[in-house]
């Protein structure tokens, strides 16, 4: 592959990059330079990378990554996470969707593209999270943002262009400020955006005599508002009280054009279809925080309260050309979700003087969602028209006990949830969904010293994956004549058992796992016979089973620094409707090397891949990424980055399964190849913070 010319732009905004921040920092007046003198400043050289009992801490505010556009591209380049490719969720190897929080908040992914990478001091991923999380997850990925200690204020603007398939550009304002008890922060940011989508599909429905591909692309043209804000008062030492609002508006334009082979029986037909889109989707946020020191009874009290709303709207025009002859239009597709979710929470801890530490609690949530679809087929001349409403509360309590016992550190926690799910088509007299259980789910963790150096830690937790409102719904996405993407309104929940056993020696670990997942959430193929078309959609599998062998080896070495991760898994997944192969063990590596040059620069490279999986059902080609990264900084208001990602333009997927006697191969490109330069000036300092917000909606992560 010729690199010549992606090397040659990256100089030549690496040196255009200079010479503007060199310009502005000779602007700086005489007095300013001469007051720099004021401080002295000590400093002291920070990992990139910590490992604490295979848990991986990431300082964004102190490395590279503080250059990255947005959070959910940042994530994707921290060992073991995977996003998929339509960016709307994360998953930890072997782990699935962990939970997110921000500053002990509960959040979305859309509460992660809601803030200002600059804001981020660092990111950590536990993959056991103790009792104290909430059921839902088997994995936690925490953010802690950027403090502040005295009164005074901190901006950071940063402007980031980044050339991909398409020209896309993100400008960011943050901005935080202390008077006395009062403290409050805001971020804007406006991305102009416009991605690129594509991807193929070959089946065939033996039964049915029919065989069909396709080819699909998209081209969206973006403009993304993102916003948050927060107010914290403190009342006394350990009292306060907060508000927070955060929120993504988004709004889309894109044409998809697909070119469709499709044989049934002697009949074949080659079909263009073009769609003319436009999307909305609206995202806002809003929680109540009180917090009070109960001295009486050493007791911490927090309550508050949450509610959030997200709003989708999605229009589409579509048109088909039959055999290279004329377009027809086929159909006009109006779809609407709305949710609302409102919650509640009360949580109580108490410390003891013999080190043990009690923690008690209980949660109600209730949700709402309405899904409405208006559909007019010009073929037949016919307009449908259906609305599906969804009702959940949930009542939860918890209780968490955690004790220091000599050198042994323990911890046993129980939660007990009941739900109530009742769901509808307006239509119908009687419901699709009337269900009401309840679960407990035990966490339990043991932690034995063998010395300074070395550790043993063992875990035990019972969780639960529950389905996104969103998916509940009834919108689907037309591909072409003969093929929809659609949701599945009676997706339940996937209980998971797990086990592991993690070996600590000084910051490398070695962990060994095994999970059991009853009701896990695959894809399906879905045939109506009577029109002939195909959907694709999820469902409840059987069950899936595994083992993963996790070995974490960071080192340093000079001016090098390198954190490697390595993870060997193999899964199991079983359902009577699918087609079983052996499946085979699989291999994930990482590593990122920082190289701490002359003159505050900095080299990073790193790469991930994954070697074929094949799961019993599901098989995935092997994928390898490399990246490259340069940084400059310019005292302590300028920064520079430039970024060059997945060089070898090597992001495909490639799935392929067997399912309800339909055989179906799928590629994926994903636009990630990308050059981009990041230039961030900021001004005004701020220290000792106290701004805490805490997010009480637990089931805030399936808004979306």
């Amino acid at each position: 592959m010729n690199l010549y010319l992606p090397l040659k732009l990256l100089i030549t905004l690496l040196l255009f990059c200079l010479s503007f921040i060199a310009n502005a920092q000779n602007e700086i007046p005489k007095d300013s330079i001469s007051n720099q003198l004021d401080e002295i400043v000590i400093a002291q050289e920070k990992k990139t990378f910590t490992n604490s009992n295979g848990n991986i801490k990431v300082d964004v505010a102190n490395s590279v990554y503080n250059s990255i556009p947005n959070p959910v591209d940042l994530l994707s380049k921290l060992p073991s996470v995977q996003v998929s490719t339509d960016r709307e969720s994360i998953s930890i190897v072997g782990k699935g969707n962990p939970l997110i929080y921000i500053d002990g908040q509960k959040g979305t992914i859309t509460d992660l593209n809601a803030l200002s990478v600059a804001d981020i001091k660092t990111i950590e991923i536990i993959k056991n999270p103790s009792s104290k999380y909430e059921a839902e997850g088997r994995a936690v990925i925490l953010i802690a943002r950027k403090l502040s200690k005295k009164d005074s204020f901190r901006t950071e603007i940063s402007e980031v262009a980044s050339f991909k398939k398409h020209y896309n550009n993100y400008l960011g304002f943050n901005s935080s400020f202390k008077k006395g008890k009062l403290e409050w922060k805001a971020n804007f940011n406006y991305n102009k955006l416009n991605p690129w989508e594509r991807h193929t599909l070959e089946y065939e429905i033996p039964k049915a005599s029919i065989v069909s591909d396709y080819d699909v692309m998209a081209n969206t043209h973006r403009n993304q508002y993102v916003f948050g804000g927060g107010m914290f008062y403190k009342i006394k030492e350990e009292d306060y009280f907060s508000i927070n609002v955060n929120g993504k508006l988004q709004n889309d334009t894109f044409d998809i054009n697909t070119f469709t082979f499709n044989q049934n029986q002697d009949q074949i037909n080659n079909v263009f279809t073009l769609s003319d889109n436009s999307s909305k989707k609206d995202f806002v946020n809003a929680f109540v925080n009180y917090s009070k020191k109960i001295k009486s009874i050493n007791t911490q009290l927090f309550a508050g309260f949450q509610y959030s709303n997200f709003n989708q709207h999605l229009e589409s025009l579509v048109a088909n050309n039959y055999n290279e002859t004329d377009f027809e239009l086929s159909q006009n597709r109006d779809q609407k979700f709305n949710v609302d979710v409102f919650s509640g929470r009360i949580d109580l801890e108490k410390k003891f003087k013999n080190e043990m530490n009690l923690e008690y609690g209980a949660l109600y949530l209730k949700a709402k969602s309405l899904s409405n679809a208006d559909i007019f087929d010009f073929e037949k001349n016919i307009n449908e028209i259906s609305d599906y409403d969804f009702k959940e509360e949930n009542l939860a309590a918890y209780i968490q006990f955690s004790r220091k016992l000599k050198k042994v550190d323990f911890s046993f926690g129980l939660r007990a949830e009941n739900t109530n799910v009742y769901a509808k088509f307006r239509t119908q007299v009687a419901p699709s969904i009337d269900k009401n259980y309840t679960n407990l789910f035990p966490k339990a963790n043991i932690t034995f010293p063998i010395d300074s150096t070395k550790s043993i830690i063992l875990d035990y937790a019972k969780s639960i994956v529950r389905p996104k409102y969103s998916s509940l719904s009834q919108i689907a996405t037309y591909i072409n004549p003969y093929f929809l993407y659609g949701s599945s309104i009676n997706l339940g929940p996937a209980f998971v058992d797990e086990i592991s056993s993690t070996f600590q020696y000084l910051d490398k670990t070695l962990k060994f796992g095994y999970y059991h997942t009853k009701d896990v959430v695959n894809p399906t193929f879905v045939f109506n016979d009577e029109t002939n078309v195909l959907m694709i959609t999820d469902i409840n599998f059987k069950r899936e089973t595994g083992f993963t062998i996790d070995l974490t080896l960071p080192f340093t070495y000079k001016f090098w620094t390198t954190t490697n991760s390595l993870v060997f898994a193999k899964s199991k997944t079983e359902d009577d409707r699918a087609l079983l192969h052996p499946s085979k063990p699989y291999l994930y590596y990482y590593s990122n090397n920082t190289f701490k040059l002359p003159k505050d620069f900095s080299f990073v490279l790193s790469f991930w891949g994954m070697t074929k999986q094949n799961d019993g059902i599901f098989e995935r080609k092997a994928n390898f990424i490399v990246d490259l990264s340069l940084v400059k900084t310019f005292g302590k208001n300028w920064s520079c980055t430039l970024n060059y990602n997945d060089i070898f333009k090597a992001t495909t997927y490639t799935d392929a399964f067997s399912i309800n006697n339909i055989n179906s191969k799928f590629k994926y490109w994903v636009d990630a190849n990308e050059i981009s330069i990041a230039v961030r000036y900021s001004f005004g300092k701020i220290k000792d913070s106290e701004y805490k917000g805490k997010s009480i909606n637990e089931s805030e992560n399936r808004i979306r």
